[in-house]
């Protein structure tokens, strides 16, 4: 088992602050925000000092109905293989839904949703994740989520599906306690019995972040400092187990490099508090070998798949509630869904919110209210601005122009002509229209 220690969720935002920070042992990188033919700066003179760099998947969608994409799969042992990662990690989640298993055009959330605690469910996961285990160079840990609501009818609690899975497939455990605080708040679950009925021998390492409570139901953000329940939950772990790892994710909103190192060492001191209530050293753990796991039947991945459906439909395409789901959670949920999509938007492309102004935010949601994203974030980037223009949107003829430049720019089978003079005539074309 690979000894960690202390770490930092690496982000372009706190590259500079994090390769000064004392005591960073590792860093955590989003997989999909790498490239492996062009590694950021920062992630080489990191590696090059020796800090461990690991690859954070969030886009295969292991607990979703169909087998897991081999060109995602791919693209994630590149980037295994290019950082010289001893692991990689992805999320106990669906993240897309729809397509062949159903015969429905297929969706994407944006977002990692919640995979019902069910023997179907489990029986699809186990495939999905030795599916995966055969393709990545290194081991991988799987990580549990944060979640708004509940499936209807489950059949285990999150420590004994996590068991199960660890028992059948040997993979390792990502163990992220503030989603354990947040399914605390959102779903009455006992953060304490959870990490009884884990398979901690199976423990990579453990993610600590911060969130924010509003209306009873507790938000995930990874932008607030991280609480003191998150912190009462760590040492509880701590007290059980010697994590091989922790590490401190902040994905937005970041503060001064000091708040973040002292952030760190008041994970380092949650630690420790819990290393001495350990009452005795725990043997080094046996981890036997997985079990083979048999084939899915197409029936379960077909049940599971219009389930998933079902439920993914409801939250980005305004159809109804499945039957047993809480509906006032699901629409907390949409809300939320949207948001985000407004928000990952507005970074990828930029540009958008800078043309269209304050009318950017209402028109997005607006749009993302009638056109679930069935793409990636880029896509549906060009599919609202396309949208926008279809309908003679913005009404200022000016920013019109210029969104309709910026579309043109992107959305051709071929990038448009860089040559100066094709450039200056189409920015005094610009100037022209504004006056």
């Amino acid at each position: 088992m690979v000894r960690l220690g202390t770490g930092i969720g690496w982000r372009p935002e706190i590259a500079d602050a994090v390769e000064r920070m004392p005591g960073v042992d590792w860093v955590e990188a989003v997989a999909e925000n790498v490239c492996p033919g062009h590694l950021p700066e920062s992630l080489l003179r990191l590696r090059e000092r020796g800090v461990t760099v690991v690859p954070h998947g969030v886009s295969l969608g292991l607990g979703g109905a169909e087998r897991p994409d081999e060109g995602r799969l791919t693209a994630l042992a590149e980037r295994a293989e290019a950082l010289g990662s001893p692991l990689v990690t992805e999320h106990i989640a669906f993240v897309r839904a729809g397509g062949a298993l159903t015969a429905s055009p297929r969706l994407e959330a944006g977002h990692l949703l919640p995979v019902p605690r069910t023997r179907d469910a489990l029986d699809v996961l186990c495939e999905n994740v030795r599916i995966a285990q055969d393709a990545l160079p290194v081991p991988l840990a799987v990580e549990n989520i944060a979640a708004l609501f509940s499936w209807p009818s489950e059949e285990m609690t999150e420590g004994q599906f996590l068991y199960e899975l660890a028992d059948r497939t040997g993979v390792r455990l990502l163990i992220d306690v503030a989603n354990l605080h947040t399914n605390h708040v959102n779903r009455g679950e006992d953060p304490a019995k959870a990490l009884a009925e884990l398979p901690l021998e199976a423990l990579a390492y453990v993610h600590v972040a911060g969130g924010f409570e509003r209306d009873g139901v507790w938000h995930d953000s990874h932008a607030h400092p991280v609480p003191r329940p998150v912190l009462d939950i760590l040492t509880d772990l701590a007290s059980r187990v010697s994590p091989p790892g922790v590490l401190l994710e902040r994905d937005e909103n970041f503060p001064a490099p000091e708040e973040l190192e002292r952030e760190l060492d008041t994970i380092r001191e949650a630690l420790a508090t819990g290393g001495a209530s350990r009452t005795a050293a725990l043997p080094e753990p046996v981890r036997t070998e997985a079990r083979a796991v048999p084939e899915a039947p197409a029936p379960v991945r077909e049940r599971l798949a219009l389930e998933q459906t079902a439920l993914l439909s409801a939250l980005v395409a305004g159809t109804p509630a499945p039957e047993g789901f809480d509906r006032v959670r699901l629409g907390v949920q949409a809300r939320a869904l949207a948001a985000k999509r407004a928000d990952v938007v507005a970074k990828v492309a930029p540009e958008l919110p800078v043309i269209l102004g304050e009318g950017y935010r209402p028109a997005f949601l607006a749009y993302a209210q009638r056109h679930p994203m069935t793409g990636g974030y880029r896509r549906d980037a060009l599919e609202f601005a396309g949208g926008l223009l279809a309908e003679g949107r913005p009404a200022d003829a000016g920013a019109r122009a210029e969104l309709r430049e910026w579309w043109q720019e992107r959305s051709g089978p071929k990038p448009r002509s860089r040559r100066p003079g094709v450039r200056l005539a189409r920015a005094t074309r610009r100037v022209l229209l504004r006056r």
